[in-house]
């Protein structure tokens, strides 16, 4: 069973946030990591960039596949992690630790079109 932390919100294209504040962390769960397999890359926006609910704003790869990243939240794109540059792994490691983007909300509304860690598990179930 994969982990599934309460208090983040979900999509159902596997990607969670962490809301600290006015900021969103955003990475995949760590049900998406399994089912990719060993990570090798992550394709990450730029620092200024934006983001939109619902769009792509880069990409994971792995030994098995790539995977579209989809936004859960829009905004401003404060921060990537750039640990992932040299040790995409991470993410296998422990993919909630290791976020991928830290956006400043523009709508924290967003929030309310994603599910809370009982429904993910369920959906994921």
């Amino acid at each position: 069973m994969a982990k599934v932390i309460e208090g983040l919100y979900y999509s159902e294209s596997h990607e969670f946030v962490r809301v600290e504040g006015d900021y969103g962390f955003v990475g995949i769960t760590d049900y998406a990591q399994n089912a990719l397999g060993n990570v090798v890359y992550v394709d990450m926006p730029e620092v200024d960039d934006e983001v939109t609910a619902g769009e792509e704003f880069g990409a994971v790869e792995s030994v098995k596949a790539a995977s579209d990243l989809i936004s859960p939240v829009s905004g401003t794109v404060v921060e990537v992690n750039e640990a992932l540059d040299d040790q995409p792994e991470l993410i296998n490691e422990d993919a909630f630790e290791n976020w991928i983007i830290k956006v400043q909300l523009s709508d924290k509304a967003d929030l309310d079109n994603l599910m809370d860690g009982k429904a993910y598990a369920a959906f994921c179930g």
